[in-house]
């Protein structure tokens, strides 16, 4: 006897099913909000995080970008640290904490992950998005580092509270 597919069961077919997708789609409309993903990678060896500096905003700051339909954060991050730094994630990176970013929107929210196993492919070259990119030790910083970027090392290595806002 085969186990009933229990995501079969338990979807909703007919009027309840679109019931659901129209309500699914008065929420979109309503109340549509963005999701993003950024990255610590930190290197344990020599106790340093990779940071980029984009060619349209100012200040280093830790990779990564926008979910996009149908991704997974996972997926995105993955994607964003390709993109960003040649960084491939070697083992599932940690969910450390979610945030507002009301600087951004009224909509926008990110979520932070914490990556220590990974290979860098290739160092980052500048290209049209990123103007550098590198690993710098927690103790040296560059001087453009982002407030944001800053709080977020300060939450993860120095055992500040993690803020609701970005």
């Amino acid at each position: 006897m085969t186990q009933p597919d229990l995501e079969q069961v338990f979807r909703q077919a007919g009027w309840p099913g679109l019931r659901a997708r129209l309500f699914h789609l008065y929420f979109v409309l309503r109340r549509p909000m963005t999701l993003g993903v950024r990255g610590l990678i930190h290197d344990r060896t020599s106790n340093s995080v990779f940071l980029i500096r984009h060619t349209y905003v100012p200040g280093w700051q830790l990779p990564g970008g926008g979910v996009e339909l149908g991704e997974t954060m996972i997926e995105a991050l993955a994607r964003e640290l390709s993109e960003e730094g040649n960084i491939a994630l070697t083992a599932p990176p940690v969910l450390k904490s979610m945030h507002f970013n009301r600087r951004a929107s009224r909509r926008d929210h990110v979520g932070l992950y914490l990556v220590e196993q990974f290979n860098q492919t290739a160092p980052k070259l500048p290209d049209r998005e990123i103007a550098a990119a590198g690993f710098f030790p927690l103790d040296r910083l560059p001087e453009a580092t982002t407030p944001a970027t800053l709080r977020r090392i300060a939450e993860i290595f120095g055992g500040a509270a993690a803020s609701p806002y970005w």
